[in-house]
């Protein structure tokens, strides 16, 4: 059986660079299982399992992983060897996690690009066996959902190697599975919204705290916060600040994929204008535009939002749209209310005020207004949201409009 870490790190070390401790835990837990896989099938092992494993190690900046660590910290001022051991290989199989949604998020938008490189499965693609029929979603496509799909496995025999104490073991897999089931839940959304076209800003929230807040930073706090053992009421402040900060760090994703840099947030910058993505940018913008008397905003985005074949002018014309009801700025300022909340829950915990202060940051970070020195910077980052933030163009100040945004976590 393989161990979560043979010998795991001081957690001071760890404090130092935990995104580099994780990416150690991950070379060690698939090295074999690429090898496995090869001995199943040398192709299957060189097309499939290696570029997976290349795609995990690879990318990004651990910002899950980096949440359990730090939800960890936070609940255990010095933890001992074996936790250590036990949230690196948590954290592990979050990112491998991760790698799952990615590649299959990649299928569903039918999405070229990732950190700024070939998507997996256009990578898989390229490598077609020879006389290889293509298949209904073509060779690459449908490799890459087995790849999604494999990345799903390794994360959950990750998880089933972290061996937490029997006193929280139970408490961590129910955690783990609700992650999961959310996450799948959260993507289903956001194609149902893509198909339906229906703008609702009660269902863009939902989708955006499925679909990525609550995996990608309130369940890993809460994960790190129950391999701690920590109390009821340090479990339910560090709940708080992830759930505002995991949607701040949606919200913050969305602006980024209609006016981010593509060279810096590695994906093409109007994909999600052109996939009609569903969300709160773009119902506030639909139900401002349509208060509008002569409709010419709506008549924009009603041509441009949720049109493949969108060019260059249609997606400037809806940015100037989203720009000018203040959809953008309305967004922006929401943001900034979510950190100063999250902020807020997390200085009222107790614990040592060096893990409060790296657990701020990386919520800032999260929502796009930090970068931690301990991450060195990437050319190809996993996810967009370590950039300065963007600043809007709007001259009105934030919250001045007569529609207030609904709450941020619709039930």
């Amino acid at each position: 059986m393989v161990r979560a870490q043979e010998q795991p790190p001081d957690w001071r070390a760890v404090d130092t660079q935990p995104s580099a401790a994780v990416a150690d835990a991950l070379e060690r837990l698939l090295a074999p299982r690429v090898a496995e896989a090869t001995r199943l099938d040398a192709s299957f092992g060189r097309r499939v399992a290696q570029w997976l494993a290349a795609t995990t190690r690879g990318g990004g900046r651990r910002l899950r992983s980096a949440f359990v660590w730090w939800g960890l910290r936070v609940s255990c001022p010095a933890p001992p060897p074996e936790t250590v051991a036990v949230a690196l290989t948590v954290g592990a199989a979050v990112e491998l996690l991760q790698s799952c949604a990615l590649v299959q998020d990649d299928v569903m938008d039918n999405s070229p690009v990732r950190r700024g490189r070939p998507a997996l499965h256009v990578l898989l693609g390229s490598a077609r066996p020879a006389g290889t029929e293509p298949g209904a979603l073509g060779f690459g496509q449908s490799a890459a959902v087995l790849a999604g799909d494999l990345a799903l496995v390794w994360a959950e025999d990750t998880f089933a190697t972290a061996h937490p104490p029997p006193e929280v073991a139970a408490s961590a897999r129910r955690l783990w599975s609700v992650l999961r089931a959310e996450m799948i839940a959260g993507q289903y959304l956001d194609l149902a919204g893509q198909a339906d076209g229906s703008h609702s800003a009660t269902h863009a929230l939902r989708t955006a705290v499925l679909k990525s807040g609550r995996y990608s930073v309130a369940r890993p706090l809460e994960l790190g916060a129950v391999l701690a053992a920590a109390p009821p009421d340090v479990c339910r402040g560090l709940r708080a600040a992830g759930g505002a900060a995991g949607l701040a760090f949606q919200l913050r994703d969305d602006l980024l994929a209609v006016w981010g840099d593509a060279t810096r947030t590695g994906k093409p910058t109007g994909e999600d204008i052109r996939e009609g993505k569903p969300t709160l940018l773009a119902a506030l913008g639909f139900s401002r535009a349509a208060e509008r008397p002569r409709g010419a905003a709506l008549a924009v985005l009603r041509r441009g939002y949720g049109n493949p074949a969108a060019g260059p002018a249609e997606l400037a014309a809806v940015r100037e749209v989203l720009e000018e009801t203040g959809a953008r700025r309305d967004v922006e300022a929401h943001i900034a209310r979510l950190v100063r909340r999250a902020g807020a829950h997390v200085e009222a915990l107790p614990g040592a005020p060096e893990a409060r202060a790296r657990l701020l940051a990386l919520v800032q970070l999260a929502a796009g207004t930090a970068q931690p020195a301990d991450l060195p910077p990437s050319p190809a980052p996993a996810h967009p949201h370590g950039h300065q933030p963007l600043r809007s163009a709007a001259s009105t100040p934030p919250g001045t409009h007569p529609h207030p945004l609904p709450a941020e976590e619709p039930s």
